[in-house]
């Protein structure tokens, strides 16, 4: 059962992502096709332009990402499938460049609805993401699989990012109604959740991988 655990884990994250992908993908196609993006969601400007291309863009290709990476790295598809596992791998590197570049530039010409604090921590999460896909492919070339493993993980965490965001948030008014929460997204809550949406969930996957270390060399001697 241990030996399955992370491809059960992974096929499940994948398709609790699918409810996020539905919403993002048609929000950015929508606002993609529209003559007036601005009737599709707030955070479109009226007139369209290269901002709206941006999100947009960033909003589709961010869609895809988000089940694809959980999909791409279930140990299944990397044993039966390798040749499949290595060419959906860049088909993921390809959005992820798209999705962190389109946020980025979203952020640069527009801003984000919360203000210079999430603005810098979203620039950070786009970073981070575009940082990991680059590692987990340059590592995957160089053929050094364990570091390519660990940027992996990294990588999935990333892209699903935007998923956990919003799932803090169904859990947080699950739970309390929306305290410390409010429409421009400046209330405690939101201040904190601009951080706790993605390094948590890094630094946990560092001490993990570590321990996972230690405990081959272990092993081996």
């Amino acid at each position: 059962m241990r030996r399955h655990f992370p491809t059960v884990f992974l096929l499940f994250l994948a398709l609790n992502t699918g409810w996020f992908v539905v919403y993002s993908g048609q929000l950015g196609l929508r606002a993609l096709l529209s003559d007036v993006p601005g009737d599709v969601s707030r955070v479109f400007q009226g007139s369209g332009g290269l901002t709206n291309l941006a999100l947009a863009l960033h909003m589709i290709a961010g869609a895809v990402l988000a089940i694809g990476a959980p999909l791409q790295a279930m140990p299944i598809v990397r044993r039966r499938w390798p040749v499949l596992h290595r060419r959906f791998g860049y088909v993921l590197f390809v959005l992820a460049i798209v999705t962190g570049l389109g946020g980025l530039a979203y952020i640069a010409l527009q801003g984000t609805i919360g203000g210079w604090w999430m603005s810098v921590w979203f620039t950070l999460y786009g970073v981070a993401l575009l940082w990991a896909a680059v590692n987990t492919v340059y590592y995957a070339l160089a053929k050094d699989l364990g570091r390519h493993f660990d940027w992996a993980v990294y990588f999935v965490i990333l892209a699903v990012g935007s998923w956990i965001y919003r799932m803090h948030y169904v859990i947080w008014f699950a739970f309390t109604g929306g305290v410390a929460s409010n429409e421009t997204l400046t209330g405690v809550f939101d201040r904190l959740q601009v951080v706790g949406f993605f390094v948590p969930y890094l630094l946990i996957a560092q001490i993990l991988l570590r321990r996972r270390k230690a405990r081959r060399r272990r092993r081996a001697s």
